[in-house]
């Protein structure tokens, strides 16, 4: 099991965070970040022996990336391509590797339950990206499609998120969608190493198999998130 988190978003606490974290994933000019903040963050990962992945979204610095877009599907495409290209470029300059991608935001959510984008995402990972790691939602399209295919996948829960009972996020627009309390985040987290499953907004709980756990950089809870994951459980 590994930490990640979202970085590269314009905050000022990811020099804070690396040092908790297994890898993390860059914003690269869909949600936010340009290339001068890309190459400071793979800096500050290379220095942290952290791994780097590409964190691509839709092209939409207004919303942060966080509402789904009237969008062909060709125009997607080429745009998550110059995305991901463009920290792999960074990468190769700074000589670490690119090791995986992470979609983001509604695209990620999207992913989930749409065949069609699935479908697209494998095709350019697979055309543009071989042999690079999705980090993907556990029980979705975008994971069954990427097995089918053979791509490398990572399956990723969140510390920091409410689930409802069909493994969907909570919506950030719902007041319990984000958990920002460092206890209540680490028993969130403990259920689901130790019992894999998750309790659901509802109060259902869901099973759960998952290899990434996931803190968000926006959450301001996020540094004492991570602290007390990694006093608390042994990974």
């Amino acid at each position: 099991m590994e930490i990640n988190c979202d970085l590269g978003e314009g905050l000022e606490n990811d020099a804070q965070l690396m040092p908790y974290l297994d890898s993390c994933n860059i914003a690269c000019g869909g949600h936010a970040g340009n290339p001068d903040s890309i190459r400071k963050t793979v800096r500050l990962a290379k220095f942290f022996q952290v791994k780097v992945g590409a964190h691509p979204s839709y092209p939409d610095l207004v919303n942060f990336g966080r509402r789904v877009m009237d969008i062909s599907p060709a125009v997607l495409k080429n745009q998550l391509i110059d995305q991901i290209q463009q920290i792999q470029y960074i990468c190769e300059e700074e000589k670490y590797p690119l090791t995986h991608v992470k979609p983001h935001g509604a695209l990620y959510n999207e992913l989930a339950n749409n065949h069609e984008l699935a479908m697209i995402f494998c095709d350019l990972l697979q055309e543009n990206f071989p042999g690079k790691i999705l980090y993907s939602p556990p029980y979705s399209i975008i994971e069954n499609q990427a097995r089918k295919r053979k791509i490398p996948l990572m399956l990723e829960i969140f510390a920091d998120r409410n689930y409802n009972e069909d493994y969907s996020l909570v919506n950030r627009m719902h007041a319990n969608a984000l958990i920002t309390d460092q206890e209540e985040a680490l028993a969130h987290v403990r259920l689901m190493l130790e019992e894999k499953k998750i309790k659901t907004l509802s109060g259902l709980y869901i099973a759960i198999h998952a290899d990434t756990i996931c803190i968000h950089g926006d959450n301001p809870g996020a540094l004492n998130i991570l602290k007390i994951i990694r006093k608390n459980l042994n990974f």
